[in-house]
């Protein structure tokens, strides 16, 4: 079985359910068994994930997919993300996916030199332990990291992006491997209200170069990124409104050329788990 159908049609993308915490426990298990019994066909674990944060939710479910949305490469090493993988694959088959990522040079500091070139010597030291690559995807936005998801995974897992990029990623990718983008949605009605909750969201990602330089290629100005993104970008970036606004950017992205869409819920005051709002979004594990 292929990666995205074993993501199913629609995921759910959480910083929320990765957690260190012992006593955070109790509560992820029960997210998660809701999250597969609503009919969402993965999770995918925000806040640089390791493998390790994915056992939790494994071991609360039946046929959930986990994967990391995304695991940093400069924070773990590849013979030990091997080794983890392989116990999880022995005790869950067929249900974690390793999503990797380069992160960004703010976040790494001095060591963040040559990305592309460290993602491509990670990927062969993981070859070389034994994980498997049609089990993982990489945080793909750029031509070069499309294309070695193409060649050394299973597909891209992109993030911020709109559904012209999920469509330059199909080009790039072909007709093969997976394309299971990162997708934001606020639920409000109020679209001066949903601007605001986007923009208090999306400010810290502005200043990170591989976001606006991904950007850029996708027609958009260095104007567009002051105070917060201007609302073009917002509009392109988050899908704003109602249930049906959420309907209508994710049926974008499937007609762009995705396999899989991974949505991320905001919210204007981030106290707990969106539930509520991920029991709306139920719906869109319905093909239209």
């Amino acid at each position: 079985m292929g990666v995205a159908m074993e993501l199913g049609r629609v995921g759910i993308w959480s910083i929320e359910l990765r957690s260190d915490e012992p006593a955070a426990r109790p509560r992820i298990a029960e997210a998660a068994a809701e999250l597969e019994e609503l009919g969402y066909g993965a999770v995918w674990l925000g806040g640089s994930p390791g493998v390790h944060h994915a056992r939790p939710l494994l071991e609360a479910t039946s046929r959930l997919v986990v994967a990391t949305g995304i695991l940093n490469i400069w924070e773990y090493e590849p013979e030990r993300v091997a080794e983890e993988q392989a116990l999880l694959a022995k005790d869950h088959p067929g249900r974690f996916v390793l999503g990797l990522g380069a992160s960004h040079g703010p976040a790494i500091g001095a060591r963040y030199q040559r990305p592309y070139t460290k993602m491509i010597d990670y990927l062969d030291r993981l070859d070389a332990a034994g994980s498997p690559a049609a089990q993982r995807v990489l945080a793909a936005l750029g031509p070069r990291m499309l294309a070695a998801s193409r060649d050394r995974a299973a597909g891209a897992h992109p993030y911020l992006v709109t559904a012209e990029h999920t469509r330059n990623a199909r080009e790039i990718l072909g007709p093969g491997p997976v394309l299971a983008p990162e997708v934001k949605v606020v639920l409000e009605d109020d679209l001066s209200r949903a601007r605001a909750a986007a923009r208090a969201h999306l400010e810290r990602y502005l200043r990170l170069p591989n976001y606006t330089g991904n950007l850029l290629r996708l027609g958009f100005a260095e104007e567009d990124f002051a105070d917060g993104g201007s609302d073009r970008l917002l509009d392109a970036t988050f899908a704003l409104g109602g249930v049906d606004a959420a309907v209508r950017r994710v049926d974008e992205h499937f007609a762009a050329g995705a396999d899989h869409v991974a949505v991320q819920v905001i919210t204007a005051q981030r106290q707990g788990l969106p539930t509520r709002e991920w029991r709306e979004l139920a719906v869109l594990n319905e093909t239209s």
